[in-house]
């Protein structure tokens, strides 16, 4: 079993910045891809972004494409979420979430690929 808590939600005005992070505890961390996801009131939860185990590979869906980065710290079982030039639209509820393995995009972006979710830190980005 893996535990996952995110950290570093909060208020922000458009234009600014935010990291989260995903502390993760439990069984091995190794091996596992790392996924954001994010959902805002009243819309399906969509992924945001996933790294591989080594950090090699990343994706990002297209609406965060130069604005995000994910990275992770094995060493810390820490996922962070690097949130720059925020928009109002990025206003959600994010949630870490991770899998065995990488995948193809398409099973990236599927959130019944991932086998362990955090409880979420929320996301308020003000215009």
């Amino acid at each position: 079993q893996v535990q996952l808590v995110e950290s570093g939600g909060g208020l922000v005005q458009a234009g600014g910045s935010l990291r989260l992070s995903c502390a993760a505890s439990g069984r091995t961390f190794r091996g596992y891809t790392m996924g954001w996801f994010r959902q805002a009131p009243g819309k399906e939860r969509e992924f945001v972004a996933a790294i591989s185990w080594s950090g090699a590979n990343t994706y990002y869906v297209d609406s965060v494409k130069g604005r995000f980065s994910i990275s992770r710290d094995n060493a810390k079982n820490t996922v962070y979420l690097q949130m720059n030039s925020l928009k109002p639209e990025d206003t959600a509820r994010y949630y870490c979430a991770a899998r065995s393995g990488w995948g193809m995009p398409a099973t990236l972006r599927r959130r019944e690929e991932y086998d362990y979710w955090g409880q979420g830190t929320q996301v308020n980005v003000s215009s």
